[in-house]
């Protein structure tokens, strides 16, 4: 431990933002970063617990305590190596994870946590402009081939852990570029492409093979599949929860996901036919997670009249429930940058109907407010509350509702079956489906989920395959524990 006393001499200290007033004008990420010496400072406040419970919060084991000390010393080339024998791609989730592993900090009991993902989005970047993360490829080959369907954070770990295992590696994306959710689904201003672009050209440089405009299932025959050797399924929960509501249809109902991709496409100067936008209108987000909270940054920065958030649920407590102790993640209030751009948020707020014009066209929302009534042993009901029906103007509404699983096209195909929840059903702990050669990770096999689970399934599922294919694996993985063994 560099520094045995950092954490009583130092404050935690967060990279800052531009300006509001600037920053809604483009669509570039916008954090200051910290300078070295406040960079070591952070990492010195690391109190290397003799139990760190980060551990526990991270789903990757990453090895935090060692590669805070590194920091502290000045050694970012030992903590880039450290860093990445646990997590293939850092430089995401230093930018999107939301951090379970603070959650879970021992500091965090009486202090603020250590700043640990940016301290993560700080190694990597740095390794990146000296140049120590550079491709390597295997040795040998091992000569067997293997299929991975999608290239979101799952599939992309996935083939990156099988290529060095000495397989090659051929991955599938139906969308015309590579990197899933993490291209199209999130804004440019949380995480600018050319991120994405730059680890693509190692994973490239390291032998890997990338088709894109490939929809396994719609223009590429499963059969084909067959030719392989192993195939991952890593194409997540893609399909699209909607609402039972009256007006559902409108001309102006739109979709998140549909909106978030095609500004991401503009962006990058592609045209977009009949474009969604939220220019002058009064814009009313429907979900509060953080597709909601992309749709308010993004409404914005397109010049919305108006921005409205609508919760179903309670506003969270500010601070860390009762319900949700130290060292789990808490039920707590999340004010996103987007939301500080200008929102009016609202919870325990129903929509009971779409309202619109002769054409068809939207024009307003009527809602009504919502309790929830919790009996112990029964689900929670929804009550409505009398007399507080109101309507809304609105031109826009956009349904940020998350998704309710994968797309079962790929399963009906392959004669894949399905847990309750529509998931990929795979045997636990062995990623393997009931066909012994296709396997499955990421959101595809667990649901909806966090991208720092996407990177550790991709992780996990490929070890797996190894041991299938060679009968043993060199590939690192946790142990039952959590911990991390093999690297």
């Amino acid at each position: 431990m560099g520094k045995v006393t950092g954490f009583k001499e130092f404050e935690r200290k967060d990279e800052s933002y531009k300006p509001v007033k600037d920053r809604v004008k483009h669509y570039n990420e916008f954090t200051v970063p910290l300078k070295d010496k406040d960079l070591q400072e952070q990492g010195s406040r690391c109190m290397d617990c003799g139990i760190p419970f980060c551990h526990s919060g991270c789903p990757l084991g990453n090895l935090i305590p060692d590669f805070n000390h590194m920091v502290h010393q000045g050694e970012w080339q030992k903590a880039s190596w450290i860093l990445h024998s646990t997590n293939n791609f850092p430089e995401f989730t230093g930018r999107l994870c939301p951090a379970p592993c603070e959650q879970a900090c021992v500091l965090g009991i009486i202090e603020d946590p250590v700043s640990i993902e940016n301290i993560e989005k700080n190694i990597v970047e740095r390794a990146f402009k000296e140049g120590w993360i550079k491709p390597q490829p295997p040795k040998t080959r091992t000569g067997k081939t293997i299929a991975i369907v999608g290239s979101g954070p799952a599939g992309l770990a996935a083939a990156q852990q099988l290529n060095r295992a000495g397989h090659t590696v051929t991955v599938f994306e139906r969308d015309d570029a590579i990197g899933g959710l993490l291209r199209y689904g999130i804004p440019n201003f949380k995480m600018e492409k050319g991120i994405i672009d730059r680890r693509l050209a190692i994973l490239e440089a390291e032998g890997i093979v990338f088709k894109t405009n490939v929809n396994v299932g719609v223009n590429y025959d499963v059969e084909d599949l067959k030719k392989f050797d192993a195939v991952v399924l890593c194409g997540g929960a893609t399909e699209r929860r909607s609402l039972p509501t009256p007006g559902i249809d409108a001309d102006g109902v739109v979709q998140a996901m549909d909106f978030l991709t095609q500004q991401t496409k503009v962006v990058f100067g592609q045209k977009v036919k009949d474009q969604v936008l939220a220019t002058g209108k009064n814009v009313i987000v429907i979900g509060g997670g953080d597709t909601g909270s992309d749709c308010i940054g993004t409404s914005n920065r397109q010049g919305a009249k108006s921005v409205v958030n609508f919760e179903i649920m309670p506003k969270p407590p500010g601070h860390r429930s009762p319900a949700t102790p130290w060292p789990y993640w808490p039920l707590q209030l999340k004010t996103s940058t987007s939301h500080k751009e200008g929102v009016e948020r609202n919870w325990l707020i129903n929509t009971k109907e779409f309202v619109t014009n002769a054409k068809g066209k939207l024009t307003a929302l009527k809602t009504v407010n919502v309790e929830w009534e919790m009996v112990p042993g029964e689900r929670p009901k929804l009550i409505e509350v009398a007399g507080t029906e109101k309507t809304w103007k609105c031109d826009l509404a956009l349904l940020a509702l998350g998704f309710t699983g994968p797309e079962s096209t790929i399963a009906d195909k392959l004669g894949l079956e399905r847990d309750v929840r529509s998931n990929y059903k795979a045997t636990y702990g062995k990623y393997q489906t009931n066909i012994p050669n296709i396997f499955t990770a990421g959101d595809m096999r667990r649901g909806q989920s966090l991208i720092v689970w996407a990177i550790s399934e991709g992780r996990e599922a490929a070890r797996q395959v190894d041991i299938y294919l060679m009968g043993k694996s060199d590939l690192a993985t946790k142990n039952e524990e959590g911990d991390l063994v093999g690297v």
